[in-house]
């Protein structure tokens, strides 16, 4: 029995490590060499929810109940969704990613720079957490390099599916912080690719 525990634990980890592998889709990290600073946009366009139809059909349900509930819950629900972005996810993802730099050589900002990196959110599953049982939220997001005066001369593009963030020991209560923790993992895994084939 602990053998088949073990087992499906490591299973469970390969199908992680493989699904957020990059796939390229444009370009090569060999473009990328002496780029020292990106400035950040982040593109929500057209994300999608997994066992939702669009995006308003996800905050139509979930404000719906917890509107049921309370009064002035749905809204809240609602305006929290989308402030997370600015106030959890930009600055997670910018921490990450360059605290992978301790000399500072390559950084990230949403300042303006010659070189723009485009974050798209394609999917976003919050995940859950109520108590005895949790999921980790999970993002598919591409990310794109391109001269910012020449957005369509893009230098590279590539896509990770399937981001989990790690849980905060299974106290990640709030979903908006488990999704942060997604764009943690998404920074970490590009910063990891510019360290390996772009410096």
């Amino acid at each position: 029995m602990k053998k088949q525990f073990l087992s499906a634990i490591v299973m469970l980890i390969m199908v992680s490590a493989s699904a957020q592998k990059l796939k390229i889709q444009e370009g090569n990290f060999k473009n990328l060499k002496g780029i020292d600073t990106y400035s950040l946009i982040f593109d929500y366009t057209d994300v999608q929810i997994p066992k939702f139809d669009n995006e308003d059909d996800f905050l139509k349900d979930k404000m719906g109940k917890r509107e049921e509930k309370k009064a002035g819950d749905g809204e809240r629900f609602k305006n929290e969704w989308f402030n997370d972005r600015p106030d959890q996810y930009h600055p997670k993802f910018i921490e990450s990613f360059n605290k992978r730099f301790d000399d500072g050589k390559v950084g990230v900002t949403e300042d303006a720079a010659d070189y723009t990196m485009k974050i798209h959110t394609s999917k976003i599953y919050p995940g859950y957490n109520v108590g005895i049982v949790r999921h980790n939220a999970e993002i598919d997001a591409t990310f794109t390099v391109y001269k910012t005066n020449d957005p369509t001369n893009i230098l590279f593009s590539g896509n990770y599916k399937d981001v989990q963030g790690s849980g905060a020991m299974g106290y990640d209560y709030n979903s908006g912080y488990r999704i942060s923790e997604c764009y943690a993992k998404l920074a970490k895994n590009i910063a990891g690719e510019i360290k390996k084939k772009a410096l």
